[in-house]
Order: C-alpha cells, then sequence, then structure tokens
C-alpha cells in the first residue's frame, strides 16, 4: 500500500482496535478517533488522534466505521461533530459495523447526496479474526467503490465478497449471525445431551470433528463450553442485537423465524443472569440451566 493513502477510523473497541492497527502497519496515514481511551499499541503508533469523526473525515478520503450498533453508526456520521460535517466531495464511508440493512441505505443516500460513496462491509471472525487479519467482510455498494477500496479490505480480511447494492452486506450478516446463533445451539445441545448420558463430552466432540457434523462452532465453542472459557470473543449483548436486526426484518418482510427466535430467548435468560457479556458459547449456559446439569458433570 502507498504510503499516500489518507485513511479514517472510528471506533477502535474490540474489533476496531486491531483492525486499525493493520492500517497503520501497512505504512498508511490513519487518522482515528474513539468515544473510549485509545488502545496503548494504537497510541504508541503513528496513527493521528482526532477529537472527533469530523476531524477524521477531514483528514481521510476513506473513512471506516466500526461500532457497536444502528444508532451508534448514526451519531458518529450525522450527530455533532459526525463525520458528514467534514466529508468533501469524492470521499468515501465505509461502515463496518453490523446494524439495520432498512437504515443502512438510508444513510447511504444521505451520505451520496453529499457527493461522496458509501460501503456497508459487515464483518465476521470476531476478535481473533480482527487480531489476525482473517476477517469475512461482506459488502454492499457499488462494484466501482468496492474495487477502489478492496486493496484495504485485504490488510483486515481473507473471505472479501461483494453481495449486492448498499444495505446487503449487512442483510448477509444478518444470516450470518442466524447461522452462527442456530450453530451455537445445537452444539451446546448436542454436548449436553452427549455428557447427561454419561459420555465423556471432550471425546464425543473429537470424533464428531472428523463426520458431517463438523463446524467451526463445534471446533472453537465446543472446546469453550467443556472447558468452560466463556471470556468474550464476541458477547452475548452485541449477538442479541444482531438477533434483534434479524427478527425486526423478518417480521417486516412477513418471514417466520421460529429457531432464531428460541435462540434469541436462551441468549435472554443468558442476560437474565448476568451473562450479557459472556461470550455467546455460553449459550450453553441457559440450556443447563433448565437441565439443572452442567457439560463435565458427572450425571
Amino acid at each position: 500500500m502507498s504510503n499516500k493513502l489518507k485513511l479514517g477510523f472510528v471506533g477502535l473497541g474490540i474489533m476496531g482496535g486491531p483492525m486499525a492497527g493493520h492500517l497503520v502497519a501497512a505504512g498508511n496515514d490513519v487518522f482515528v478517533n474513539t468515544r473510549s481511551k485509545v488502545p496503548a499499541e494504537l497510541a504508541s503508533s503513528s496513527a493521528t488522534q482526532c477529537t472527533s469523526p469530523q476531524e477524521v473525515a477531514e483528514n481521510a478520503d476513506i473513512i471506516f466505521i466500526m461500532v457497536p450498533d444502528t444508532p451508534d453508526v448514526e451519531k458518529v456520521l450525522f450527530g455533532e461533530r459526525g463525520i458528514a460535517l467534514g466529508l468533501t466531495k469524492g470521499k468515501v464511508v465505509v461502515d463496518m459495523s453490523s446494524i439495520s440493512p432498512i437504515a443502512t441505505k438510508d444513510f447511504a443516500s444521505k451520505i451520496n447526496a453529499l457527493g461522496c460513496d458509501y460501503l456497508d462491509a459487515p464483518v465476521s471472525g470476531g476478535e481473533v479474526g480482527a487480531k489476525n487479519a482473517t476477517l469475512s467482510i461482506m459488502v454492499g455498494g457499488s462494484e466501482s467503490v468496492f474495487e477502489k477500496v478492496k486493496p484495504i479490505f485485504e490488510l483486515m480480511g481473507k473471505n472479501i465478497n461483494l453481495v449486492g447494492e448498499n444495505g446487503d452486506g449487512q442483510t448477509a450478516k444478518v444470516a450470518n449471525q442466524i447461522i452462527v446463533a442456530l450453530n451455537i445451539e445445537a452444539v451446546a445441545e448436542a454436548l449436553l445431551f452427549a455428557s447427561k448420558a454419561g459420555a465423556d463430552p471432550a471425546k464425543v466432540r473429537q470424533a464428531l470433528m472428523g463426520g458431517f457434523a463438523a463446524s467451526k462452532i463445534l471446533e472453537v465453542h465446543g472446546e469453550r463450553m467443556i472447558k468452560r472459557t466463556f471470556d468474550p470473543g464476541f458477547r452475548i449483548e452485541l449477538h442479541q442485537k444482531d438477533l434483534n436486526l434479524a427478527l425486526d426484518s423478518a417480521r417486516a418482510l412477513g418471514v417466520s423465524l421460529p429457531n432464531t427466535a428460541s435462540a434469541q430467548e436462551l441468549f435472554n435468560s443468558c442476560a437474565a443472569h448476568g451473562g450479557k457479556s459472556w461470550d455467546h458459547s455460553a449459550m450453553v449456559r441457559a440450556l443447563e440451566k433448565q437441565a439443572n446439569f452442567e457439560i463435565g458433570q458427572k450425571a
């Protein structure tokens, strides 16, 4: 990448911090802003700290956003000292948060009206993927803008796909989160069943890894369930947010998602027991409460 690229990054949390770090490490001029403290690695790097999203947009040609939810993106874009106030024609805004597809289309049209381009580019892969630059990136927007930004996406991820127009990237991410939640639920039920039946859940998991039931969720989160390592990762409250997007959109589309709703209720149960900040693999705890039995416990 050329040192002449001026990039902005707003939102330096668990995901955004490492992602912005890759842009800095590639030799770009990176302007950053976050509502909390700038991570130490970025603070001691060549990144320029800005006092607002507006200042980031004034200095950068391509501005990336990575914040938790739809209202956060709206505030960063259009709030006081927001990105929109710092834009000039020809700049590009790339939202990598996971938010409402419907709101995304509205945000894109407002940014387009300012003579700027907009991509929605939510990611999958969690903290590990962010740190290792192996994120899957699902992009909505025009092909020409996608091709322009793709070399920068390649600094942060491996599986990068243009899905369609603005909003379609977010729709793909919602679909991803449905699959992940239901897979977590399936692995949790299977390992709980095996353990209650008296089998060694670790050995059952190992056996299943070689068959048709094999999955990334069984590999990574199955191990978390067995070892009881529920530090995030990806927090339950964030997955709740994503499933709310799925269920709200399904309602608007007239589509029934019964198992998505069940998975959300299990997350809700975890949150009610103080677990909103647990890793989403801890969904298993809600099933364990119902069974009055914990994986690894002697039957």
